[in-house]
């Protein structure tokens, strides 16, 4: 049985959750997000908090209750506070610098790389080496990070490269003389 399924998504107060057919919408104060639920799921609204219930219960909808609990409150969380990803840019020479919509990065290659923002995603840039994204949308914004940190991954030697704040890198031991 799904634990994360069963749980209630508490609806804060500037929050209008509306679930029509298969569609859910969520409207608070950063903004509108819509969904498309699995046909085995029903969405009830109970006071001021939201179930996600089971058409028949089996393996495979226990999962999907789950889940679609997972993304109905991460959408209710983006619209009410929204959601932020740090990346750090580790090197010399290594910089970053928002130009409208796209962010353009200097890691080491010959040329600057122009990364545009997806819609819903904005960033700051901070020191030059700090990028602050930030979004309603928890998977695009997920994505956007992981598309960045993939232009130049942190590499074990030195460290140099882009990392997520909270990620750790674990450092290797160079290769040793013969002297």
């Amino acid at each position: 049985m799904s634990r994360v399924g069963k749980k209630p998504i508490p609806i804060p107060e500037k929050v209008d959750v509306t679930f029509t057919g298969q569609m859910v919408t969520v409207k608070g104060a950063k903004g509108t997000l819509a969904r498309t639920v699995h046909p085995a799921m029903k969405l009830e609204v109970e006071g001021s908090s939201l179930h996600v219930v089971m058409a028949e219960d089996n393996r495979i909808n226990q999962a999907l209750q789950g889940l679609t609990r997972s993304l109905v409150a991460n959408m209710v969380r983006g619209t009410d506070q929204g959601f932020e990803r740090v990346l750090e840019i580790n090197g010399i020479g290594y910089r970053a610098e928002v130009k409208g919509n796209s962010i353009v990065l200097n890691l080491g290659f010959s040329h600057p790389i122009n990364f545009e923002l997806p819609a819903g995603v904005s960033a700051t840039v901070d020191r030059n080496t700090i990028i602050k994204l930030s979004g309603i949308d928890k998977e695009a914004l997920g994505q956007a990070a992981a598309s960045i940190r993939r232009l130049r991954p942190p590499e074990p030697y030195k460290g140099k490269g882009i990392k997520y704040a909270e990620e750790y890198i674990q450092r290797k031991a160079g290769k040793t003389g013969t002297k």
